[in-house]
């Protein structure tokens, strides 16, 4: 029996396997790819847009995020799954209110900590505009951004690419029931100016304190939330001149308060991050599973 917790942030779900006191075991057996597109599917498993393992830190934070996405992919980071992680950590006494926790991801170390009111801040680190980081063969615009224009279904969109150690794609637009996201969304993910995919956002802009936003994850499809693609949103309202560099991102699952901090060129995203339950897999659900070793 394997025991897991699942939590969401803003309906972003994840199932979270604690592997820091049984790494090896639990690896090995989890760690295969058709069973955790399995686990993550909502009619035949558990049902969530990704899986989370809480592994021990490589080199000098406290420890390390792998993600899965619910395709099996591997995201570099996740930033409601970051929240959701040290939301787990602090519900079983792992950490304390107010401590700055460092979690190694694939994108590099994320600073975070739970404050009195529960909310889970995060230091996003910087948002990056190189398109051989993105990366993209999208050319830099006049706002030193990468961006072009697609056709789609009779619309064209104008696009920007950022960076927050995962890639994004954000278009504006006026009106967000006018966006096909399914469609839309798959599309662009695959496009090839983006030769490791990419998440897709289409933002409304309410005014400069306020932005609405629909989510395709890269990997996952659509979701009711993203926090690295909120950061990037952010960013890219604000360097286009539609928004502070303070705003509330409105989501489908809710609201995350996004602050880029120039001084030190950092991103600062704020949030909640909830338990909804902890149960077990069977054994019997885990035949037939391949073996690897953990890179």
């Amino acid at each position: 029996m394997y025991s897991f917790y699942k939590y969401h942030g803003l309906g972003n779900d994840f199932i979270i396997f604690d592997c820091l006191s049984n790494l090896s075991k639990l690896i090995s057996d989890l760690n295969d790819p058709d069973l955790l597109k399995r686990i993550c599917n909502r009619n035949f498993g558990v049902g969530a847009d990704g899986v989370i393992f809480i592994l021990p830190p490589r080199v000098k934070g406290d420890v390390y995020m792998r993600i899965i996405n619910s395709d099996s992919s591997e995201a570099e980071m996740c930033g409601n799954g970051i929240r959701c992680l040290v939301r787990y950590l602090f519900d079983n006494n792992k950490i304390n209110l107010n401590e700055d926790i460092v979690v190694e991801t694939l994108a590099g170390n994320i600073k975070a900590k739970i404050s009195n009111d529960q909310l889970i801040s995060v230091d996003m680190g910087s948002p990056n505009f190189d398109p051989n980081i993105i990366p993209t063969t999208l050319e830099v615009g006049k706002y030193g951004i990468a961006e072009g224009t697609f056709n789609i279904s009779n619309f064209k969109l104008k696009g920007y690419s950022v960076s927050m150690g995962n890639p994004h794609l954000i278009i504006p637009v006026s009106n967000l029931e006018d966006v096909d996201l399914t469609d839309w969304g798959k599309i662009l993910e695959n496009n090839n100016l983006f030769p490791n995919k990419t998440n897709v956002h289409f933002m409304q802009v309410e005014n400069k304190s306020l932005i609405k936003v629909l989510v395709w994850e890269r990997g996952a499809g659509p979701t009711l939330a993203c926090g690295t693609g909120a950061c990037a949103c952010l960013v890219t309202a604000n360097i286009i001149g539609l928004s502070n560099s303070k705003a509330t991102i409105k989501l489908p699952g809710g609201e995350l308060l996004i602050e880029w901090k120039k001084e030190n060129n950092s991103i600062i995203m704020n949030g909640p991050a909830e338990f909804i339950y902890k149960a077990t897999l069977a054994e019997e659900y885990l035949s037939n599973i391949k073996k690897f070793i953990i890179s």
